[in-house]
């Protein structure tokens, strides 16, 4: 069951888009704020594939996870023909990454650029914007800096996610500590990566993002390697819950994730940064000028947000969380957005850029989220909550029932035990009540045993002999009353207890002997509880 869980994953993703058109352009070159409008979201069924499975002795397993998206118009705010207004990210962009190149060099591109009549600001499609589009200028970049652009003579922010895999992924199976199943052993043969300036920046920790360990708790690291983001995420227990009857445990994102070195030292290694809340992803985008946040600066310094007009932050909408199955680890509710900015600044020998201010410009922010629901629902919930309940009834039920089978063997076999001990008992008792019998007179006498002893009163009025020996039928007949005393000596409880059930024996071969004192039969007496 788990390896077809891992295997095809059964929550269904989608991957929403929603892009930052640009209303006054034309401003935004003589120096004024941007003003941004949300457009989407558009909407893609993400389907995963893994393949080239191959199992190793080590207790690992390597496989390579392709990606398909396929539009879904029902779901989304407009189509692929949509036209958006937003920044040239090939010319910004560029004007950025050759700011410390020399004159000419900088000359040249500005006069390839207007050759080629590409402006600060474009008007593509959704379609061309996302998944890319054919220019000369590309070739053209390419020709002055080989590499720059690995995607042919096409650009687009995710020319490279659509039918291609994430990398090759090598993963603990946990056959040997279930503890480390779905741990990330290490990504396209590595450890660690090598984008980043510190070792602990770089390092490869957490699953790949779609299962976790078993057994989680609170404290449990909930971390996970995103080749998106080109390091390791990790997340922070928020509280436990429950979707639709099936107990989860929710983790989101810390305000930390994103933030600076200087608000939080150990994100000094994504440095050079920023305000916090941004994070310089140049070392990873082939030197692009580009920053990773949570959308609409989400958890971000507040300066950002006075930079740009049209962004409206908020948890509800651009939380990053995830929502697990604490026994499993198997995700219920995930949601993972991240929002992708051009950092843009005025060069003065390219003319393109105007007199634009220095701002991070909101481009694109897009995100990944899958829920379990309708009958896979269902079946998750009998198999995860409704059957592990039923055995943990029937589990008390057999514990109950062994209980009370424990509690009746216990009252027979002491039953048994207070049988035996009422023989012996009453052998001694009747000897000392012959012995009472022999021994008592009209006035009050008193035998002492070990830890008790026992009166007998013999009333001259009541007795029908009026004086001489008592005898058991004068007791029998109640006419002589029989108290007990204890020992002061021995007054604690587990005396009393012994005295009382004496006492009562005593009482009841009293009660029982049909005979005189000397006539007693002690195998006449029946045996049974008191």
């Amino acid at each position: 069951m788990f390896f077809h869980l891992w295997k095809d994953l059964p929550v269904p993703f989608y991957f929403s888009i929603y892009l930052f058109e640009v209303l006054n352009p034309d401003k935004v070159l003589v120096g004024m704020k941007p003003a941004v409008q949300q457009r989407g979201p558009y909407v893609y069924r993400e389907y995963r594939e893994k393949n080239n499975i191959t199992f190793h002795e080590n207790g690992t397993v390597s496989y390579r996870e392709y990606r398909h998206f396929h539009f879904q118009p029902d779901m989304s705010n407009g189509t692929e023909e949509d036209y958006v207004l937003i920044p040239n990210v090939l010319v910004l962009g560029a004007a950025v990454m050759m700011a410390d190149f020399s004159a000419p060099v900088q000359v040249a591109v500005s006069t390839a650029f207007a050759f080629f009549k590409q402006k600060a600001f474009m008007n593509r499609t959704v379609g061309e914007i996302l998944w890319g589009y054919k220019d000369p200028l590309i070739t053209i970049l390419n020709t002055i800096k080989p590499g720059l652009l690995p995607f042919g003579d096409q650009f687009g922010l995710f020319v490279g996610l659509n039918n291609t895999d994430m990398g090759l992924f090598t993963v603990n199976t946990g056959v040997d500590d279930i503890s480390k199943v779905h741990m990330v052993d290490t990504w396209n043969g590595l450890k660690k990566v090598s984008y980043w300036r510190s070792d602990q920046c770089n390092q490869i920790n957490g699953t790949s993002g779609e299962l976790w360990p078993p057994f989680m708790t609170p404290s449990s690291p909930v971390e996970f390697y995103s080749p998106d983001a080109c390091r390791s995420l990790k997340l922070q227990f928020e509280a436990p819950g429950k979707i639709k009857g099936i107990p989860t445990y929710r983790y989101v994102a810390p305000k930390t994730m994103f933030a600076n070195g200087t608000d939080y030292p150990p994100n000094e290694g994504f440095c050079p940064c920023r305000q916090s809340g941004i994070m310089n992803v140049s070392s990873c985008r082939l030197n692009a000028p580009m920053f990773l946040s949570q959308p609409h600066f989400y958890n971000a310094d507040p300066e950002l947000l006075e930079t740009v007009d049209g962004l409206h932050p908020s948890e509800e909408k651009h939380g990053l969380f995830l929502e697990l199955h604490p026994l499993t680890g198997a995700p219920i509710n995930v949601s993972v957005g991240l929002q992708i900015s051009l950092f843009i600044k005025r060069v003065p020998l390219i003319s393109q850029t105007g007199r634009i201010n220095t701002v991070v410009l909101p481009l694109v922010w897009f995100q990944e989220r899958g829920e379990i629901d309708g009958e896979l629902l269902n079946q998750f919930y009998i198999i995860l909550v409704l059957i592990p309940a039923v055995l943990g009834y029937l589990q008390y039920c057999v514990l109950g029932l062994g209980g009370v089978l424990l509690i009746t063997s216990a009252f027979l076999w002491l039953r048994s035990k207070v049988s035996k001990t009422q023989v012996s008992s009453l052998a001694f008792l009747g000897n000392v009540d012959r012995d009472i019998c022999k021994a008592a007179t009209l006035s009050t006498r008193s035998v002492f045993l070990k830890h008790y002893s026992i009166d007998v009163d013999s009333r001259n009025d009541a007795s029908p002999q009026g004086a001489g020996r008592v005898s058991a039928e004068e007791i029998h007949r109640g006419y002589h009353k029989a108290s007990l005393q204890v020992h002061p000596g021995h007054a604690n409880l587990e005396d009393k207890a012994k005295a009382t059930q004496h006492f009562q024996l005593a009482n009841w071969l009293r009660r029982t002997l049909p005979t005189g004192c000397g006539e007693g039969r002690l195998t006449r007496i029946p045996v049974y509880g008191l």
